[in-house]
Formats: C-alpha cells, sequence, structure tokens
C-alpha cells in the first residue's frame, strides 16, 4: 500500500486543482484512480526499466510536451505549475519533481488530461474515467481499462471518502487485555521565455 487515500486526496490532490481553478469531485476521483492505477497510489515510485516516475508514471517526454507544446500558449497557467515546482532543483533536473514533489506532479499529470481536451468526468463514472485513463495517460499495451476499474475499487472506493477517521491504527492489544472502546473521533514565472528542458 502506498500513501494513505484520504491524505493524498485532502492533502495533495484537492487543494493542488484549487489552486489550479480546476477542481470538481469527478477530476479528483480520476486523478486518484489515475495514481492507483500507475503506482497503487505511491507505492512504487520507479518500476524496474519502466520510463514512468512518480505516483502517477510519467513518462519525461510527456513533461517535456506539457512545457513545450500546452503551457507554452498558457502563461499564466504556466506560472501558477511552476510555482508549485522547487525554485532552483526544477532548472537543473525536471523530472525528479514527479517523484520528490506531489503537488508538482498532480498538477503534470491534470494537464495530460486538460491537454487532451478533459475538462469534466462524472463523480463515479469509473468505466468514463478508466477509458479516458487509457487513452490519454497510459504509455504500452500491458493494462487495460479493466486494470484502472480493478485498481480503482481495490485502493479508491473500497473506502468512502467521507470518512476522516484513521485507516491505521496501532496493533490491537491481546483479546483479554483489550478494554471497550469508544467509537473513533474524527477528527515562478512565464514560460514563454522558458529554459529549455534536459
Amino acid at each position: 500500500m502506498g500513501i494513505c487515500l484520504d491524505e493524498l486526496r485532502l492533502l495533495v490532490i484537492r487543494p493542488t486543482l484549487k489552486h489550479l481553478k480546476a477542481w470538481s469531485p469527478g477530476m479528483e476521483n480520476l486523478l486518484l484512480g489515475t495514481a492507483a492505477q500507475e503506482s497503487q497510489l505511491g507505492f512504487h515510485l520507479k518500476q524496474g526499466r519502466r520510463h514512468g516516475l512518480g505516483i502517477y508514471q510519467i513518462q519525461p517526454h510527456t513533461h517535456r510536451e506539457i512545457w513545450d507544446e500546452y503551457l507554452i500558449d498558457h502563461p499564466a497557467l504556466a506560472s501558477k505549475v511552476r510555482g508549485l515546482a522547487s525554485q532552483w532543483d526544477f532548472l537543473d533536473h525536471p523530472h525528479e519533481e514527479l517523484t520528490t514533489n506531489l503537488r508538482y506532479a498532480t498538477a503534470i499529470a491534470w494537464l495530460i488530461y486538460r491537454a487532451a481536451g478533459v475538462n469534466k468526468v462524472q463523480e463515479n463514472d469509473v468505466v468514463a474515467m478508466a477509458r479516458l485513463w487509457h487513452q490519454h495517460f497510459h504509455h504500452g499495451p500491458a493494462a487495460t481499462v479493466r486494470d484502472f476499474q480493478c485498481s480503482y475499487a481495490r485502493l479508491v472506493s473500497a473506502a468512502d471518502p467521507t470518512d476522516s477517521a484513521p485507516r491505521y491504527t496501532a496493533a490491537a492489544p491481546p483479546l483479554h487485555h483489550r478494554e471497550p472502546t469508544s467509537a473513533p473521533v474524527a477528527g515562478a514565472h512565464s514560460h514563454r521565455a522558458r529554459q529549455p528542458m534536459a
């Protein structure tokens, strides 16, 4: 298992999409499903000889295309995305941001869908999400639409996104020592004048 679903949703994906003025329940779920399928919600950041990086397994050439072919025509958006990246490291090692910077990687993952014309998706339409992922995000023949649906069912919809109770706790004490418990308490700049990517 990778990153806690609720923490990825509430601390990374949602604030990133809101920063980009692109938040919707459907887009949030599409990105969660993408991370579930691509890396098991961050269990892998680099898989063997595959070229994908980070929780979304974004390939460096795709990353470069987003900047050179899409954001070049959207300078205000480019500035917002650049603001999520490291000030200096990004200039020397831009692709490393995909593995070390969750919010930046999330912005690029969203941009892959946006550049393909995906602006909205129904919140619970997992079949549509799977097709969008397979058409616009997936690289290679190995995985299928069905694989996305299975990953989503296992890692995303298996948990109630409105349940804020912790998903991990200390090991329970032995049965004969266990005491009665109560219910858990819920507690940049424009890239028109960009530096070329490495």
